[in-house]
Order: structure tokens, then C-alpha cells, then sequence
């Protein structure tokens, strides 16, 4: 598989942004397709999965209630939709696969490169 991410950006708090994730060469061991995000000094932080086929959903803690996962399998592509965005979101954020569900980094299979996303306040 290889992923190819895109969509970050410079943003006010309280704004939004939609970041994509285009899927392609798919294989039977990527079935979920994830988001993480890396702020400086800080570890690599699951934000949302979602199953490919089926479309079920999973979110890290930190941003339940703002920021939505999608799938459009038609266009092989993955969306993070980001509301309320905080200063705290500024991180890079990448994609990633897997072939279960996962909420750390070390279960990721393959990465795609970051898209930076910076919230002012």
C-alpha cells in the first residue's frame, strides 16, 4: 500500500480543516487506515481509525466530539474532518495502516509522510 496524505495547514483556534489520505495499492493486510499525530517533543498519538471495509470508527481521547474519520472508498480515499481545532492539535499528522485495529504507533504497517496542521491562538 502506499498513502499519501495532504490538507494541513495554518489555522486560527476554533477553525477547521480536512486533511486526506489517498489510498492506493491496497492488500488484504491493510484493513484499517489510520491517523496519528506527532507534536514536537512528544510521542507519535493515535487520533482515528477506521475500518476499511465496514467503516467502523475508534478515536483517541483527545479528540472525541471534534474530529471525524471518513472513508469514500470510490476515490480510495481516507478524510480527517477537524472542528474546534486547539492550539494543542498543532502536530504533524500522518496516515497509516494496519491490519487490525490499533491506538498505538508500533501496530502501524505502513506510514505515509505528514501533512504539518499549526493552530493559533
Amino acid at each position: 500500500v502506499q498513502l499519501q496524505a495532504s490538507g494541513g495547514g495554518l489555522v486560527q483556534a476554533g477553525g477547521s480543516l480536512r486533511l486526506s489520505c489517498v489510498v492506493s495499492r491496497l492488500t488484504t493486510s491493510d484493513n484499517f487506515m489510520n491517523w496519528f499525530r506527532q507534536a514536537p517533543g512528544k510521542e507519535r498519538e493515535f487520533v482515528a481509525g477506521i475500518k476499511w471495509r465496514e467503516g467502523r470508527k475508534t478515536y483517541g481521547d483527545s479528540v472525541k466530539g471534534r474530529f471525524t474519520i471518513s472513508r469514500v472508498a470510490a476515490e480510495n480515499t481516507v478524510y480527517l474532518q477537524m472542528n474546534n481545532l486547539k492550539p494543542e492539535d498543532t502536530a504533524v499528522y500522518y496516515c497509516a495502516s494496519s491490519s487490525g485495529l490499533i491506538t498505538t504507533a508500533a501496530g502501524a504497517r505502513v506510514w505515509g509522510q505528514g501533512t504539518l496542521v499549526t493552530v493559533s491562538s
